[in-house]
């Protein structure tokens, strides 16, 4: 799995006009499932997403992680991230897991999201959506996962 957290002091989703998701502060999580992700790797990104220390404590160092500030997530399923640009000038997205595979595992890491954290907003699996944010730093973390 491949994701890009982007820590924000406010972000919001939008399809066809309408907000679907917004947070004030917390991370932007962009997602992307690759073929042969699995339940257990989505567990395993969000426990790291969760824990991860990127929010300024009362030093201004990065201490803090997304739990300790009560920060929302917006979760917003990206298959692009799995781009392979190597060849041509067109990106090959042949790593991203299929579509029905993709969305079974953002809606899988969306629900455990929900099961453990407080503030749990979504992007729309496969739609065309305009995020708007406003970076906090800027501070931008890509991350990918794999099976061990």
């Amino acid at each position: 799995m491949i994701t890009v957290l982007q820590r924000v002091r406010e972000a919001r989703v939008e399809v066809d006009g309408e907000v679907v998701g917004q947070i004030g502060q917390g991370l932007l999580v962009l997602l992307c499932a690759e073929q042969g992700d699995s339940d257990k790797l989505a567990d395993k990104l969000l426990a790291k997403v969760l824990k991860l220390r990127i929010f300024s404590d009362e030093n201004g160092k990065m201490n803090r992680s997304v739990q300790d500030v009560v920060g929302g997530l917006l979760v917003v399923s990206q298959f692009t991230l799995a781009a392979d640009t190597k060849g041509g000038n067109r990106p090959s997205f042949t790593a991203a897991a299929a579509p029905d595979e993709g969305r079974r595992l953002y809606e899988y890491f969306v629900s455990q999201a929900r099961v453990v954290h407080p503030i749990v907003q979504t992007g729309q699996f496969a739609a065309d959506m305009q995020v708007h944010l406003i970076n906090d730093g800027p501070v931008t973390i890509p991350m990918t996962m794999r099976e061990v």
